[in-house]
């Protein structure tokens, strides 16, 4: 079973990129056989806030429940920030809860990880998105296709703004977050994570759109970052007295 301290927001945290970025004109070799294979024995389908409502959006139920029946929650060691991942399934060998008979029970809402794979992306604070194939043993008749197709296949060029939203954002916050998560005193850390929680999962509704509620959300958590520090600094300043 793969620890919660070794996956963060972009994954695994031992991962390394081994292989070149790919242009987005650029060809590559692979062809999905729909054998499921991806989905088995995956315990670090890590899932964005953006994942999580659209999966709630598909199974039309809040996103907090959707969190608790079918994922597993932590704080990441690098990033201080909550950590949501689909919960491996025991009973079946570590496969994702989603996984049906070889096909994914939520494929028009899948996370941006599956919708991916073999492909990998990555996200600069500059907002710059970059891709690159992942070592994969899988794979049907292998068909020759760009990068650019292969994306808009699974329609991830219609949601890449959303996600260079929420990776700058988890960055901001990882600079916000990290010296108040040594600074605030152990319930007021605990009070902090909820309200991170809410702000970036678990404060949506997915009948409404995801980004201008994402922006509110924020403003939110910035008040009530700033009320935390302000009461630790009374306490701090109480006990030298």
């Amino acid at each position: 079973m793969l620890k919660d301290s070794q996956l963060d927001l972009c994954g695994r945290v031992d991962f390394a990129r081994t292989t070149p970025l790919l242009a987005r004109d650029e060809a590559f070799s692979f062809a999905c056989a729909g054998c499921g294979g991806c989905c088995r024995g995956r315990e670090d389908i890590v899932l964005s806030g953006f994942d999580l409502w659209r999966i709630a959006g598909r199974l039309r139920l809040p996103p907090q429940t959707v969190a608790r029946a079918f994922c597993r929650a932590s704080i990441g060691q690098v990033s201080h920030l909550p950590v949501l991942r689909l919960a491996p399934v025991k009973e079946e060998r570590n496969n994702c809860p989603f996984l049906t008979e070889n096909h994914c029970a939520i494929h028009d809402a899948e996370p941006l990880v599956c919708a991916l794979y073999p492909l990998a992306q990555e996200i600069s604070r500059e907002g710059e998105v970059s891709y690159f194939l992942q070592p994969t043993g899988c794979g049907g008749r292998v068909v020759e296709a760009k990068v650019e197709d292969y994306l808009a296949r699974y329609d991830v060029p219609a949601r890449e703004k959303t996600d260079v939203r929420w990776a700058q954002t988890c960055m901001d916050l990882e600079d916000v977050v990290e010296p108040l998560d040594a600074a605030l005193e152990p319930p007021l850390r605990r009070r902090m994570q909820a309200k991170l929680w809410q702000a970036l999962y678990f404060k949506f509704d997915y009948e409404k759109e995801y980004l201008p509620q994402l922006e509110e959300n924020l403003v939110w958590l910035g008040a009530e970052l700033q009320k935390l520090t302000d009461y630790q600094q009374r306490r701090n300043t109480y006990r030298k007295k």
